[in-house]
Parts: structure tokens; sequence; C-alpha cells
């Protein structure tokens, strides 16, 4: 078993929903593994992880309509030193997460037909954003 390293640098994206499935498949390439796992890890907490579909656009924009609706403009939030969409972005992260663990199959991520790497940025200005990959193979 081997294990190996690498950190994924995404530019800036405006909030929602984004496929960054083709940056991931990239940063592993190199290693060239056929079997293993790869680890991904968000160092943020106000963006997140998912897998989901990776065909119609429309599911992004109704998964950023929906965490909206949930978790944004509560009155009750004290949390606002960096904006009053900051907690809410906490929130979001949370119910997601900011990690996930693929499969590597015949050297290639074991993703389904449909599905696709989302980062969801829930920040109305957002940074730059970092993921650790960390990828256990032979």
């Amino acid at each position: 078993m081997e294990i190996y390293q690498t950190t994924l640098q995404l530019p800036a994206f405006t909030r929602g929903f984004h496929i960054i499935t083709q940056e991931v498949v990239e940063a592993i390439e190199a290693f060239e593994l056929s079997v293993g796992i790869a680890h991904l890890f968000l160092q943020h907490t106000s963006a997140s992880l998912t897998i989901n579909e990776n065909a119609d656009p429309s599911v992004r924009e109704d998964m950023e309509n929906f965490f909206s609706d949930v978790c944004d403009d509560k009155p009750y939030y004290i949390h606002t030193y960096e904006g009053s969409d900051d907690m809410p972005a906490h929130i979001k992260s949370s119910l997601l997460g900011n990690s996930l663990s693929i499969p590597i199959q015949d050297a290639k991520l074991a993703l389904g037909m449909w599905q696709g790497i989302y980062l969801g940025e829930h920040r109305d200005y957002a940074s730059s954003r970092t993921i650790v990959i960390t990828i256990y193979g032979v």
C-alpha cells in the first residue's frame, strides 16, 4: 500500500455549486494508481464537498435554492462578524460536509455515469479554496 498526498488550489468561485471533477482528476493523475481510495478534505468552514448530478446544470441551481431557503436570513443568528452570509455558510458546510472518499478503479475515480464532484461555495464573496487530497493505493 502506498500513500500519496497533494494539494488542489481552486480559484474563487461565485456562490453556488460548481463541478470540480476534472480538477480533482488532474490532481491525482500523476500518481498512476490502478486501485485505491482518494480522500478529499476541504480546508474551509464556509464551503462544502458533495457528489451529485453532473449533466443537468439545473440540479446545481436547485441545490443552491434549497440550501439558501433552509439556511439563509434567520433573525436569530448571532455570528455575523464576517457578514450576514457567514453563519448560513457554516451551517451549509456542516450539513453537506467537507470531505469525500472516492474509490479508484482501473486508474480512474469510480464515479457513476451521472456523478460529479461539487464544490459548494456558500459565501457571497469567497476566496480561493484548498483541498488536501490523500491517496491510498496500489
